[in-house]
């Protein structure tokens, strides 16, 4: 059984990054870190782990909820990401949720949670995924078996109606992942896991933590299985040591450069494309960059707006072009971070989850694994391990059950 405890982070756990992007987002020192990662993960999985590393369970639940006492006020409270602004939206009362979230799916779902949270005896703030309120329970046959379903988000989860009771009797469901504790709200920190024993049982709530278990003992790797990975992690850094990191921080500083080249990943994933050749993914950006930029360009009235953004069009495709080869091997190592990820998570899939999980598809329902992991390292910097062909593209065009208000 491989099980794992929680890493204390100073970082509100409000986003998650995907791996392979930490070359991007931070650079030389993201991408030692994102290969220390797969190292640790493949340590684990080999039964060989030397350093620590927390992995939990994604699950596809929305809209996160945030709920436990303000200890600015020692009021209980539910609430979205928002509790964390500036200008918090903090729901005390359901009032609150009427002034602060338009009427709508979520402006209900958070009056459940009010409601019945609060029966939970939490003592600091937790985060968590909600999975359902009571009328998103549907009965469903599928494959000739009888299930009661429901879909937050991407994924259909589906229970056996004969073991589910305790979902059926239930009011919501929740995924618990993230404690905050401390004096202010402002000033929470996290620890990517919750203590389930604090919490006081009701009917009314469903809940789980995210902990990853593998109680089977077969999401393990064999040796054969061990040497390919390494292999690939090789590769990586001897990649490594080609990047130029002049070229790496140019794009983790400019904000508008690293939204560029993770806008132009994204439209493969949308189109559910591998990156098989790198150069020529690089050019082809540069291709997306001028084509977007003139678009833009196009509709622009003013003689100063559009020579304006002519002048950025061509600094920006100037410098992926003059910079062909390194972006090339960015990518090239994008390519092989991924590559041991997804062997990673495939290892990681053999695990029997508490509920079969499932695609809506034109002809039904199309069976599917979890929709990734999350790993932590013992500093509590946190990434997410998603197979984003099928999970990042079947997001980007599924429709929710609820709205953002």
């Amino acid at each position: 059984m491989i099980s794992f405890t929680g890493f204390l982070t100073e970082e509100k756990n409000l986003h998650l990054e995907h791996l392979e992007d930490e070359i991007l987002n931070n650079g030389i020192t993201g991408t030692r870190k994102a290969i220390n990662f797969l190292q640790a993960l493949r340590d684990m999985l080999a039964g060989n782990a030397k350093s620590g590393v927390n992995v939990t369970v994604k699950w596809d639940g929305a809209p996160a909820v945030f709920a436990g006492i303000n200890p600015e006020n020692n009021q209980f409270f539910v609430g979205t990401k928002s509790v964390f602004n500036k200008n918090a939206k903090i729901n005390y009362t359901p009032e609150d949720v009427d002034r602060n979230h338009p009427a709508g799916g979520l402006n209900n779902k958070l009056k459940v949670a009010l409601t019945h949270l609060s029966k939970l005896g939490i003592t600091d703030v937790l985060q968590g995924d909600l999975l359902y309120t009571q009328d998103d329970l549907i009965d469903q046959v599928i494959d000739g078996e009888k299930y009661i379903t429901f879909q937050p988000n991407t994924i259909v989860y589906a229970v056996p109606k004969k073991d589910a009771s305790q979902i059926l009797s239930s009011k919501m469901g929740i995924v618990w992942h993230t404690t905050y504790s401390g004096d202010t709200m402002e000033g929470m920190s996290a620890t990517l896991a919750v203590n389930m024993r604090k919490l006081t049982k009701t009917t009314d709530v469903w809940y789980s933590d995210a902990t990853y278990n593998d109680s089977s003992g077969t999401a393990n790797f064999n040796k054969e299985e061990t040497k390919n990975i390494t292999k690939i992690l090789s590769s990586a850094g001897k990649i490594f040591h080609k990047l130029n990191p002049k070229i790496l921080q140019k794009i983790v500083e400019d904000e508008k450069i690293l939204i560029l080249v993770k806008t132009f990943n994204n439209t493969k994933v949308r189109e559910g494309q591998k990156i098989t050749n790198t150069l020529r993914h690089a050019r082809e950006l540069g291709e997306y960059v001028e084509e977007k930029y003139q678009k833009e360009i196009d509709k622009l009235k003013r003689p100063q707006s559009k020579e304006t953004k002519t002048k950025e069009m061509r600094e920006f495709v100037g410098f992926f072009k003059k910079h062909l080869r390194d972006i090339s091997n960015i990518f090239e190592m994008q390519n092989l971070l991924i590559f041991a990820k997804d062997k990673i998570i495939s290892k990681l899939e053999k695990a029997k989850g508490a509920m079969d999980t499932f695609i809506r598809t034109d002809d039904g329902y199309r069976i599917t694994q979890p929709e990734g992991f999350v790993a932590v390292d013992k500093v509590g910097k946190a990434v997410k391990l998603v197979n984003r062909l099928e999970f990042s593209r079947a997001n980007f065009t599924a429709a929710k059950n609820w709205d953002k208000g």
